[in-house]
């Protein structure tokens, strides 16, 4: 091996001693006795690569927002790294572009203050409208609060601050801790209001469970008397309404023995009204009998032969007694169309009958036909004596009075 200018950033000489040179000038940087001053120098020239990849890493980590500290401790370990680097090639250019990322550096860090600071003060206020939702919940009005939706949105607000506090910036100690006093405070507050109104409400749970149980049991002992019980389970079912809630599951399983309890009553009333309706089916065919009959009077002119008609067929309307359930109303219907038309032919009779109207009447016609002669005097007055004026007005005064006398019947 000789020495020689082998390659422009390092030499080999017949030692074996490889240097590489700088803008300081040369210096030794190792042996390579047993090879040629070639492999010596691709030795050395390899070292240099991975030394100036490293670089090229940082630069890219740079590019792509690593942390400013990182940044700087990576720059000081390689430029300690280059000083003193046992490679060949052109080092001056690594320490160079390690000084310009040691600028990038400084940038980054005040940049990535910045940005650290927007991004504490954004937390603050997430924080802050966590703490404030938290703080509405705890001042609604407990009797008005949805307590199943309350309770899902705080349980979701505390979701928020744990994973603020996990993922975000960590905040300034005593703002953390005022706000977590607040959210605390908040939290304690709804769980208070939502035992002492859940305790509130079981004790009326309580309360209305012991009148419904009491009920049931009253109705229940109305069984024997079966369809006689009936009235008095529907005046247990007006106090059932009235008693309140006790609880949907609670209150389903009270209303099942209760209305089981009304059940055997009602079957009994059932049977009774299917016995009854059965022996009623002969009264209903006699009552369509006579309602056949009595619409013939829906044709009456006579108020007087009508009513005296009517009644003898009420009188045995009601001899002959009760009807199926189902078909009362149907016949009633009937019957009162018959009973409402002969009372619209009495009361024209009465119209037209009234004394008072009558002597009201008369007294009118009286009038007016003295007022008539009274102008057919006046009339001919007039036209004896030439007076057309006074004759016109005699004429027509006199037209009006008997288009009047013919008005009222005259």
């Amino acid at each position: 091996m000789t020495d020689s200018d082998q390659q422009p950033w390092g030499r080999v000489d017949e030692t074996g001693t490889v240097f590489v040179r700088t803008n300081d000038g040369e210096r030794a940087v190792g042996q390579y006795p047993d090879g040629t001053a070639e492999e010596a120098l691709a030795y050395f020239e390899r070292k240099y690569t991975d030394l100036a990849g490293q670089v090229t890493l940082l630069e890219q980590r740079v590019r792509r927002g690593a942390p400013a500290a990182d940044v700087a401790k990576a720059v000081s370990h390689l430029q300690a790294s280059v000083a003193d680097a046992h490679a060949v090639g052109d080092l001056d250019a690594l320490a160079k572009r390690l000084e310009a990322l040691s600028g990038t550096a400084a940038e980054l860090t005040e940049q990535q203050q910045a940005e650290a600071r927007a991004a504490v003060e954004q937390a603050l206020a997430e924080r802050t409208a966590i703490v404030e939702q938290a703080e509405r919940l705890a001042a609604q009005d407990p009797q008005k609060t949805q307590w199943k939706q309350t309770s899902a949105e705080l349980d979701a607000l505390f979701t928020s601050w744990q994973r603020h506090q996990q993922d975000g910036p960590r905040l300034p100690k005593n703002d953390a801790n005022e706000l977590w006093k607040r959210f605390r405070t908040a939290r304690s507050t709804i769980e208070t209001h939502r035992k002492a109104f859940f305790a509130e409400l079981d004790a009326a749970h309580r309360d209305v469970r012991a009148r419904k149980q009491a009920l049931i049991e009253r109705a229940e002992a109305l069984a024997p008397r079966g369809a006689d019980g009936v009235a008095d389970y529907r005046n247990l079912l007006d106090e059932w309404k009235q008693a309140g809630r006790a609880g949907k599951k609670l209150d389903d399983a009270l209303w099942a023995k209760f209305k089981a309890a009304g059940d055997v009553l009602f079957q009994a009333k059932a049977e009774v009204d299917a016995r009854d309706d059965e022996e009623f089916r002969v009264n209903l065919d006699q009552k369509l009998e006579l309602l056949t009959e009595a619409e013939t009077l829906l044709t009456a002119t006579d108020p007087a032969a009508a009513r005296a008609t009517l009644s003898r067929l009420q009188r045995r309307w009601d001899e002959i007694g009760k009807v199926p359930r189902d078909q009362v109303r149907p016949v009633e219907d009937r019957l009162r169309k018959v009973e409402q038309h002969v009372r619209s032919l009495e009361d024209e009779r009465w119209q037209r009958e009234d004394p008072e109207k009558k002597a009201r009447s008369e007294g009118m016609l009286g009038q007016l036909q003295d007022a008539i002669a009274k102008l057919e005097a006046d009339l001919a007055a007039a036209e004896a004596s030439g007076d057309r004026k006074a004759a016109a007005e005699a004429k027509e005064a006199l037209e009006a009075r008997k288009a009047w006398l013919k008005a009222v019947g005259g």
